[in-house]
């Protein structure tokens, strides 16, 4: 009789837990994964260095809840397009604030 209690007790609490995460994605489903603002930043400055084409001299690259902005300088005006264009690419981005000035 008691396995039957600790067996019924530990079903309940692993139910309970399957069903609480569902409440707490506000839909019958897993939660929706979220990218902090500090991976988002170090995803888009590595996007940006790997992309050879950039001639990226100075670079500021700040997050906040998703909304990523670029500052400082670069070589071309394709380059000002071109970074924003790249940085969109990396997951998490909600949006660009593209401030980049040629040098």
């Amino acid at each position: 009789m008691k396995h039957l209690r600790f067996t019924t007790a530990l079903l309940v609490v692993l139910l309970g837990g399957q069903l609480g995460g569902c409440a707490l994605s506000g839909r019958a489903g897993p939660v929706a994964e979220v990218v902090d603002d500090a991976t988002i930043t170090a995803g888009v400055r590595a996007a940006i260095d790997g992309d050879q084409s950039l001639k990226v001299s100075e670079l500021g690259v700040e997050t906040r809840q998703g909304v990523v902005q670029l500052s400082g300088y670069v070589g071309s005006a394709d380059s000002v397009a071109a970074a924003a264009s790249v940085a969109r690419t990396v997951k998490g981005v909600r949006s660009v604030r593209n401030d980049l000035r040629l040098k």
